[in-house]
């Protein structure tokens, strides 16, 4: 594994493997063993998309390890000032020893990767949220002891949390059900990887995805940055509500998973957030170990 682009590169023995390291450096972290396992090195964190949560587990995290973490946003960079990116990555790569970047197209990333010499590892894009996806697997394995047959259905947009999901999960040897709205079509991409697999099912119907259900995961409807599209969603997305009418179709001990920030009362009702909000921060803590695990795996 020379990069962490998107879970389409990655086999199911490296998604288990870098779960492995991740329990095991969560396992030291929490009984205080210290794992400075990259003093002396850099990872430079691109943010051309603002963040809470990739910002702080990264950087937490890297000190955790013993390396230094260097914050790059869009202003510091002269890829904001028409730079190419490829004469960014081979800087870059004379400076530092791994590059983190949370953007917007899934292009910018595999580009900095084909350019560079070091590492990179995708924090967001608006294709693809694979460290996101290895906490939610690294939580879910956490809870439930195992991953193989599982069922998780995600209720929500076609959006880079579903895409990377359906990814994940089935390669692991879980099934997932989506119930999206029919406006909102998924990559032609992400629908020729499922097709292969039985596990998969694509409705409109929230209630049919939810039957049965180990974990029901939703995100967001915002559109960022864009209010006017941000309000047509809240209109087409009433009725894919995580609710108690839709946790009682699932199974009795179903979890429920957010990868936050949630809104209240929009795609997730209070009170079944807050009955669930152990899985949900604990799924946020794991950000912090999944990541330490990829920056290991890639710079260790």
């Amino acid at each position: 594994m020379k990069h962490f682009l998107k879970l389409l590169d990655l086999s199911k023995e490296e998604i288990i493997e870098l779960l492995n390291i991740a329990d095991q450096l969560k396992y030291e972290h929490k009984n205080k063993i210290p794992h400075r396992r990259l003093e002396g090195k850099t990872l430079a964190m691109i943010f051309q998309k603002a963040s809470t949560r990739t910002r702080v587990s990264f950087e937490a995290g890297m000190y955790q390890l013993g390396g230094h973490p260097l914050v790059l946003s869009a202003s510091d960079l002269q890829m904001g000032r028409g730079e190419p990116i490829e004469d960014t990555a081979r800087v870059l790569s004379r400076y530092c020893d791994a590059i983190m970047i949370r953007t917007f197209s899934q292009d910018e990333v595999e580009n900095l990767a084909a350019c560079g010499t070091i590492p990179v590892i995708n924090g967001l894009t608006d294709f693809s949220h694979p460290c996101q996806i290895l906490a939610d697997l690294m939580t879910i394995r956490e809870c439930k002891k195992s991953l193989e047959g599982l069922k998780l259905c995600f209720i929500g947009d076609a959006n880079n949390m579903a895409n990377s999901l359906i990814v994940g999960c089935l390669k692991v040897g879980m099934k997932v059900s989506v119930a999206c709205p029919k406006d909102y079509e998924f990559e032609q991409t992400i629908l020729n990887f499922a097709k292969d697999y039985e596990g998969f099912e694509l409705t409109t119907d929230p209630k049919i995805a939810a039957v049965d259900a180990d974990i029901l995961e939703t995100d967001v409807w915002a559109s960022m940055g864009n209010e006017a599209e941000s309000a047509k969603r809240k209109i087409d997305f009433a009725g894919y509500q995580i609710n108690d009418e839709l946790l009682s179709l699932a199974k009795k001990d179903a979890m429920v998973l957010h990868c936050l920030p949630a809104h209240r009362e929009e795609e997730i009702t209070a009170k079944v957030f807050e009955e669930h909000a152990d899985e949900i921060f604990e799924e946020a803590e794991n950000r912090m170990h999944a990541q330490k695990a990829i920056l290991l795996k890639l710079m260790g």
